[in-house]
C-alpha cells in the first residue's frame, strides 16, 4: 500500500512538473527549456537519419555489383531499366495500402504542415517517407536523400512535442530543430542546417528559435560523426582560385545556373500540374518507366549520384559526357519527383550544379584556353549556385559550400555565383522556390506574413488571463458576493452544454450596487445590464495565430481548456481580442 501511494505521489509530481513545462513553453522567451528540448530533438533526429542511411547503404551494397553503394553503372542495361520500375511498384503498393491519400512528402510537406497544421506531422507520414524514400533511392530513382531526411528529422521533433503534449509554438520550434539536425547529419554541415532551417522553414532569426536549432544541429552532427566519421559528403579538391580574373567566368556560371534552375522549376511545375489528376499508382509507375529509359542510356542518373558529383569535382568527366549527364539528370529527376516519387530534390540539384559548373570550366579551359582554371572549383560553385537559385536559399547554399570546402576563399566567388543565379531565376524568369512551387501546384501556399510569424511564436497560455470564476447563469445575491470575494476580472457563464458567455466582473459589481438589497429575486447574468461576449473553446496547446483565427469567426472571446482525463476538461484562462493584440504589440 505504501509503495502504491508513493507511486501515485511520484506520478502526480511528474504530471505537475510537465504541466508547468507546458505552460512555460507557451511563452516566447522559454529559452532554456526549449534549448534542452532542441538538443534532445537533435539526438533523436540524428539517430533516425543514421538508421535511414544505414538501411539504404547496406541494402545498396548487398544489391549492386562490387558491394559499392552507388555502382549502378556496373548493372546490365536491362537491370538498369527494370530496377526503377520495380521500385515504383513497391512504392505504389505501400501507398495504396497505407497512404490514405497522402502523396506530398519531403520539404514541401514540412512547409505545408507549418503553414496549415502548426507543425503537426503524423507517424504515418514518417513511416511512408522512410519506406518510400528508401525504396526510391535503392531502386535507382533520380532523387536525393536530403528531402526525406528533412521530413524524417522534422517529424521526429514534431512527434516528440506531440507525445509530451507541448504547446503548438514549441512543436513548431522542435520541427525546425529536427530539420536542422537532418541536414547537419546528412553532410556534416551543422551551420548550413541551421541557416537552411531559419531561411526556408521557420523564416525567422530570433534568439528563441536560433539557439535550440543550433543545439539540435550540433547533437545530430556529433552522432553522425560517431557512426560515419567526419569525412565530408563530397571529395572536394584542393582549391586553386585564379584571382579576380576568374570573376567574369563566375558571373557567366551564375547566369547559366539561374537559367538552368528556372528551367528545372518550370519542368517540375508543369509535370506536377499536368499529371495531378492521374491516380498515384499510375504516376509512379510512369516515373519508373521514364527513369528506367534514361538509366538504360545514361546510368549516371540513377540514385543519389554522389560518386558522379565527386568525379565532376575532381575534373574526371569529359565535356560531352558532362552535357549528356546534365540533360539526362534533369529529365530523370523531373520524371521521378514531378510524378510523385517520395524522394528529395536537393541532391539532384547539387548533382546538376556540379555538372553545369564542370561543363563551364571544361568549355573555358578546352575551347577558350582560360589560364590557370580549376574545373573542380567551378563544379563546386555550380553546386552552390543551383542550390541557391532552385531553393531560393542563398545563405544556406553559401554556408554549405564553405563548410564542405572548409575554405574561406570560396566565399567571395560563391556569393557572386549564388546571388546572380538566384536573381536570374526569381527576377528574370519569375520563379519561386521549388518547394513553394510544388505547394502551389496542389493549391496551397506558405504564408510569410510577419504578423502571422509573430503570432505563431507564442502560445495562448502565455497571454491568457487567469483571474476568472466560472458560474451558472442564475445566482442569488449571496452567491454573487461569494464570486466577487476573490476580485476576479471575468465571469465565465455556463449554459446547458458548457460556457456560453464572458462578462466583466465589474459589471456585476455595478449591478449589485444599483439593485435593491432587499430584493431576493435571483440574478440572471445573461439578462442584467452588462457587456457580454460570446465565447468558444481553444486548446491549451494552441498558438496565438490559431486563437486569432477563432476570434475572426463569430465569437468575441475564448476560454483556454485542456482534457485532463476522459470526459474532464479543465479551463485554464480567458483570452480576448484586446489581450491578443496587446501581446502582439509588445
Amino acid at each position: 500500500m505504501r509503495k502504491s501511494n508513493l507511486t501515485r505521489r511520484v506520478r502526480g509530481w511528474a504530471g505537475d512538473q510537465l504541466e508547468q513545462w507546458r505552460l512555460h513553453l507557451s511563452r516566447p522567451d522559454a529559452l532554456i527549456r526549449l534549448s534542452l528540448l532542441g538538443l534532445v530533438t537533435g539526438l533523436l533526429a540524428g539517430g533516425v537519419i543514421v538508421l535511414f542511411r544505414l538501411a539504404v547503404e547496406q541494402t545498396q551494397s548487398g544489391l549492386l555489383p562490387g558491394g559499392l553503394a552507388e555502382n549502378y553503372e556496373a548493372l546490365p542495361y536491362w537491370a538498369r531499366f527494370l530496377l526503377p520500375v520495380a521500385g515504383s511498384l513497391v512504392i505504389a503498393l505501400v501507398f495504396h495500402f497505407h497512404g490514405r491519400g497522402i502523396v506530398l512528402l519531403g520539404v514541401s510537406r514540412v512547409l505545408e504542415r507549418m503553414a496549415y497544421h502548426q507543425g503537426y506531422i503524423a507517424l504515418r507520414v514518417f513511416m511512408l517517407q522512410f519506406v518510400g524514400a528508401a525504396a526510391a533511392i535503392i531502386s535507382g530513382h533520380s532523387v536525393g536523400r536530403e528531402g526525406p531526411h528533412i521530413l524524417l528529422g522534422a517529424a521526429s521533433g514534431s512527434l516528440l512535442g506531440q507525445s509530451l503534449g507541448l504547446p503548438n509554438n514549441s512543436i513548431r520550434t522542435l520541427l525546425g530543430c529536427g530539420t536542422a539536425a537532418a541536414i547537419a547529419a546528412s553532410f556534416n554541415t551543422p551551420l548550413a542546417g541551421v541557416i537552411f532551417t531559419l531561411e526556408v522553414v521557420m523564416l525567422e532569426y530570433s534568439l528563441i528559435s536560433f539557439i535550440p536549432v543550433i543545439l539540435a544541429a550540433v547533437g545530430a552532427t556529433g552522432l553522425s560523426i560517431a557512426v560515419f566519421g567526419d569525412a565530408p559528403a563530397f571529395q572536394v579538391p584542393e582549391l586553386t582560385l585564379g584571382g579576380l580574373g576568374d570573376l567574369p567566368l563566375v558571373l557567366v556560371l551564375g547566369l547559366l545556373a539561374g537559367i538552368a534552375s528556372a528551367l528545372f522549376i518550370h519542368l517540375m511545375q508543369q509535370t506536377a500540374a499536368r499529371f495531378s489528376t492521374m491516380p498515384f499508382w499510375q504516376r509512379v509507375m510512369l516515373a519508373g518507366l521514364l527513369v528506367g529509359a534514361c538509366a538504360t542510356l545514361v546510368p549516371q542518373v540513377m540514385g543519389i549520384g554522389y560518386d558522379t558529383v565527386n568525379s565532376a569535382l575532381l575534373g574526371e568527366i569529359g565535356l560531352g559526357l558532362l552535357l549528356l549527364i546534365l540533360v539526362a539528370k534533369m529529365l530523370a529527376t523531373t520524371a521521378s519527383l514531378g510524378l510523385g516519387i517520395p524522394g528529395g530534390n536537393i541532391g539532384p540539384v547539387l548533382f546538376m550544379g556540379a555538372c553545369l559548373g564542370g561543363l563551364v570550366g571544361e568549355v573555358a579551359g578546352t575551347l577558350f584556353h582560360y589560364p590557370g582554371l580549376d574545373v573542380g572549383v567551378f563544379a563546386l560553385l555550380g553546386m552552390g549556385a543551383m542550390m541557391g537559385a532552385t531553393l531560393q536559399a542563398p545563405l544556406a547554399a553559401l554556408t554549405a559550400m564553405m563548410e564542405l570546402t572548409r575554405s574561406p576563399h570560396i566565399i567571395m566567388p560563391g556569393m557572386l555565383a549564388i546571388v546572380v543565379a538566384a536573381l536570374v531565376a526569381s527576377e528574370i524568369f519569375g520563379k519561386e522556390s521549388l518547394f513553394i512551387t510544388l505547394l502551389r501546384a496542389i493549391g496551397k501556399d506558405y504564408d510569410t506574413n510577419p504578423v502571422m510569424l509573430a503570432l505563431r511564436r507564442a502560445g495562448v497560455a502565455s497571454v491568457m488571463r487567469r483571474h476568472f470564476v466560472r458560474t451558472e447563469r442564475l445566482i442569488d445575491r449571496a452567491r454573487a458576493q461569494e464570486l466577487l470575494e476573490g476580485q476576479p476580472e471575468w465571469l465565465l457563464i455556463d449554459g446547458e452544454a458548457g460556457p456560453v458567455s464572458l462578462m466583466p466582473a465589474l459589471d456585476l459589481v455595478r449591478y449589485l450596487q444599483a439593485a435593491d438589497p432587499e430584493k431576493e429575486d435571483p440574478v440572471d447574468l445573461l439578462a442584467i445590464p452588462a457587456r457580454r461576449m460570446d465565447v468558444a473553446p481553444v486548446y491549451l496547446q494552441a498558438t496565438l495565430q490559431e486563437a486569432l483565427e477563432l476570434l475572426d469567426g463569430e465569437v468575441e472571446a475564448l476560454y483556454v481548456e485542456q482534457v485532463t482525463a476522459p470526459g474532464i476538461r479543465r479551463i485554464y484562462g480567458i483570452l480576448t481580442r484586446d489581450q491578443l493584440e496587446s501581446a502582439y504589440r509588445l
